[in-house]
């Protein structure tokens, strides 16, 4: 049976009962005794206790620890937090043919965000295009932030010769993504207690994905790409919000692989990630899903309530959502139901639950309302 916490006002009377229990006569409830704030002095350090003892019960568990402790529990099945990633991409200069610009000069977005080149280069006909990435900032979180899309404003923050001191996002920035929160870690703490390491499963995959900072869903298929091969999906719903969380890059291998194309972009990353831990006779494949639009039809909702509504079948669809899965007209219904007064509405459409096609993700379309 669980412990009931006592409110500050039940400790309060306890308080003053055992006070006046203790001295005949005396009466601690009286509003303006000295006993009366002896006894809420009492009870006010008592309720401090009972809080500090309730958090204590939450770290012992991985279920409900939090910061640190989570972190303690993490480490006992070897799930570090994902750490601050910082976003990459390309920046067009122009300048004066023959001049070059080297790795590691800082440059400036239009709003001050530090980033600094990655590779050198030589204007030719006009432009140079090097490769750069956010620089994280002294507490490490610039994260998220850092990522921009392509015809962003870049400044040098030094003068280079021969090279004009503005330059533009040739390519999206993208990878940044912020500290883990905690809910995202200790889902992936949990799993990690719930399913033992088995060699290469298809758990093993999805936790060896979501180990990559910025991947916050991740599937595997067996023989995806035929006999002896594993396919394993992912998505970047934060880092990658502007494209809707898929990833951003070519379908492939790790760059060590030698039996087919590497990958390029997020799908890269990851498949260097688990290059290391998969079994050796595995051919693994890292890839995007391909965004399947699921419309709606609704009649009865008022306008008012459009707006969470689309936002709650939105996350549905998240939440349920596999490649080459399956959507439930009864999910549909569930989520349009949890929205706070609704009560009274019909969906017109789909009327039949969804089998998507192999490697489709479903993601909300146009949502029609009458």
């Amino acid at each position: 049976m669980p412990f009931t916490r006592p409110t500050l006002a039940q400790l309060r009377n306890a308080s003053a009962q055992q006070l006046n229990a203790s001295l005949p006569g005396a009466d601690a409830l009286l509003r303006f005794s000295n006993l009366a704030v002896i006894a809420d002095v009492d009870a006010g350090l008592a309720c401090m206790l009972y809080g500090y003892l309730d958090w204590i019960a939450l770290q012992c568990t991985p279920f409900t620890a939090t910061d640190e402790y989570l972190e303690g529990w993490g480490a006992l099945k070897n799930i570090t937090r994902k750490p601050c990633a910082q976003a990459t991409g390309s920046i067009t200069f122009t300048g004066t043919s023959g001049y070059t610009i080297i790795e590691g000069v800082p440059i400036n977005r239009s709003d001050g965000v530090a980033y600094v080149s990655t590779s050198a280069g030589e204007v030719v006909n006009g432009s140079v295009t090097i490769t750069a990435q956010a620089v994280a900032d002294p507490a490490g979180l610039v994260g998220a932030n850092g990522n921009c899309p392509a015809g962003t404003q870049f400044t040098l923050a030094n003068a280079i010769a021969g090279i004009d001191s503005t330059g533009t996002a040739a390519t999206d920035f993208t990878g940044g993504a912020d500290i883990e929160e905690n809910d995202a870690y200790r889902a992936r703490v949990l799993l990690a207690y719930q399913n033992q390491p088995q060699g290469g499963d298809s758990t093993d995959y999805v936790e060896w994905a979501l180990g990559v900072p910025g991947v916050t869903r991740a599937w595997s298929t067996p023989n995806g790409m035929g006999a002896g091969t594993v396919v394993v999906y992912i998505m970047l719903d934060v880092a990658n919000a502007a494209e809707g969380g898929f990833p951003q890059g070519t379908n492939g291998c790790a760059a060590e692989e030698t039996r087919a194309p590497p990958a390029t972009g997020d799908q890269l990353t990851v498949a260097n990630a688990i290059w290391p831990v998969q079994p050796v006779t595995a051919l693994v494949y890292v890839c995007a899903p391909t965004s399947q639009k699921i419309n709606v039809a609704i009649t009865g909702i008022a306008v008012e309530y459009q707006a969470e509504v689309n936002a709650a079948l939105a996350a549905q669809l998240q939440a349920d959502g596999a490649p080459g899965g399956e959507v439930i007209v009864a999910h549909l219904w569930s989520a349009v139901l949890s929205v706070p007064g609704v009560n009274d509405f019909i969906i017109t459409a789909p009327t039949v639950d969804i089998k998507l096609p192999t490697g489709a993700l479903p993601v909300l379309g146009t949502v029609t309302y009458s």
